[in-house]
């Protein structure tokens, strides 16, 4: 499913657009990008059509509606709207409680089958399997395992960049292990890497921002399923409104990209950038060695120059001459996506903890009230910004928050003097400030 974008039209709206807000598809907010270069950039409707993957005909409509719509008329005009084969909610209710009852063991066709022999229920086999899978009421058997094929490139540089994490002793004995984060084009083999201690968000970012600023925003990542991409939880009711299914952090700043995430099955479905890190720690172990070089930082100010001599060597033409990458944006708007990203209470004296550390909330216009909800993000550079309804608030730091120690009410036994027999078990007496002992 494609991501979903809300773009701000302030400023920029067009005849048509009475909304300060628009929704858009990923795909459609890259036609709304390739319309604004056929207006100001000379971009043929051709070359437009080729970017889009529609027909000239088809590029020319789309055309015509976003000069006389501007940016809403390439939003689909059905959005928002109940299909109207939509079936009755109360049937699809009967229908599940006809299958718990008897056919929980059923397929979706032979119960579709079943329930219109007995019970005179009609329902398409192929609905019925999405109720069931969506009930959780039916498991699909594995499939038997079948022989890979060979998949051929992607034809267009940035269509689609594999990303994965290579654990490797990359100084040798001369200090530890790190992770190298790799890209790696599957169009034309360009790679690009950062070295970090360890397989982190911060580290997918540094690789990801170094290849948005060098090249553009690429289509897809071609991903492993570890946590660092994939989130294996249930999606939060904001998750589920925006239609973007559990994040992680990673995955968020992507999914706002309009950079969609591809999960791999296998290590083999990526592997050319398997493949690439066998390169990497074959000579990038022994080109570090030959440059004495023993730290992460060092080693990544030299990737740089050394991925482009690799590139030069081993990267090869695209198929086609299009480039799928789309323009890169600006570096705040950068920091702002690629970041740490929670959601805290505002507390009864306008405060806000991340990390055991409180921040206080200034006095402002349209300052949120205790028991709502700020976004607080902490950027790459351990800058950090509160949110509230996407505008930034002032604030400044306080400290840290310290626990508060309960201190549990006097009983009988505790408030008995020294001198009490009771005493001299090993109880705490609390009387007078400074008057505390025990005994062992």
């Amino acid at each position: 499913m494609s991501p979903w974008l809300w773009y701000l039209t302030s400023g920029q709206r067009r005849p048509g657009m009475g909304q300060d807000r628009l929704w858009m598809s990923a795909k459609e907010r890259r036609r709304m990008i390739v319309m604004q270069q056929v207006e100001t950039e000379g971009t043929t409707l051709v070359e437009a059509a080729a970017r889009m993957g529609v027909s000239y005909r088809q590029a020319k409509r789309i055309w015509k509606r976003w000069q006389a719509d501007g940016d809403g008329g390439l939003v689909h005009r059905l959005r928002g709207q109940a299909s109207s084969r939509r079936l009755d909610e109360s049937f699809k209710a009967e229908v599940l409680e006809l299958y718990r009852r008897h056919f929980f063991d059923f397929g979706p066709t032979l119960a579709s089958e079943k329930l219109a022999e007995r019970h005179g229920v009609r329902v398409v086999a192929e609905t019925l399997r999405r109720w069931l899978h969506a009930a959780h009421l039916f498991i699909p058997r594995r499939a038997a395992r079948v022989r890979r094929k060979r998949r051929k490139r992607r034809e267009r540089f940035g269509s689609l960049v594999q990303l994965d994490g290579s654990h490797h002793e990359w100084f040798e004995s001369r200090a530890g292990s790190g992770c190298a984060m790799v890209m790696v084009d599957d169009a034309t083999g360009v790679t690009l890497a950062h070295i970090g201690a360890e397989e982190t968000t911060a580290d997918a970012y540094a690789v990801l921002r170094q290849w948005i600023v060098r090249y553009g925003l690429p289509e897809a990542l071609y991903t492993d399923k570890k946590s660092v991409f994939s989130a294996r939880r249930e999606p939060t009711e904001e998750e589920k409104r925006q239609g973007s299914g559990a994040l992680t952090d990673f995955g968020r700043a992507c999914w706002r990209l309009g950079i969609e995430i591809i999960e791999a099955n296998s290590p083999q479905a990526k592997g050319r950038v398997e493949r690439k890190n066998g390169v990497l720690q074959d000579r990038l172990v022994k080109e570090l060695r030959l440059r004495g070089i023993d730290e992460i930082a060092a080693a990544n100010a030299m990737l740089p120059a050394f991925c482009e001599e690799l590139n030069d060597r081993f990267a090869r033409p695209a198929a086609s001459p299009i480039d799928a990458h789309r323009h890169a944006p600006g570096a705040e708007t950068l920091n702002d996506m690629l970041c740490r990203e929670e959601s805290r209470v505002v507390q009864n004296d306008w405060t806000v903890r991340l990390d055991k550390r409180l921040y206080q909330i200034a006095k402002q216009p349209g300052m949120p009230q205790p028991g709502q909800r700020v976004v607080l993000r902490q950027r790459l550079d351990k800058t950090l910004a509160i949110l509230y309804r996407d505008q930034a608030l002032e604030f400044t730091k306080i400290g840290l928050y310290e626990t508060r120690k309960v201190i549990p009410p006097l009983g009988a036994e505790q408030a008995r003097p020294p001198q009490h027999p009771a005493a001299h078990r090993g109880h705490f007496y609390c009387g007078q400030e400074g008057d505390i002992s025990t005994v062992a």
